[in-house]
């Protein structure tokens, strides 16, 4: 039995109308097209937080790149 989740969300007429012609295009419902949405964003920003907790141990750590290094990229990439 799936779990449920009300909740009440307050978005621009823009993003009403672009879900809404989701729906119509799709035959989703709006519940449907709403726990999609829920799944991407919960495992992209999941992902950006591990990454971001990995970069602040390595950092706790001292593995910073060298002065020679970060000024080998800015030259790479014309900054």
């Amino acid at each position: 039995m799936a779990n449920s989740l009300c909740i009440e969300v307050q978005v621009t007429p823009e993003l009403k109308q672009a879900v809404d012609e989701i729906a119509a295009l799709s035959g989703q419902a709006l519940p449907e097209i709403a726990q999609d949405a829920l799944e991407h964003y919960v495992s992209w920003r999941s992902a950006q937080l591990t990454d971001l907790q990995e970069a602040i141990a390595a950092a706790d750590r001292g593995e910073f790149a060298s002065e020679d290094e970060v000024q080998a990229l800015f030259a790479r990439y014309g900054a």
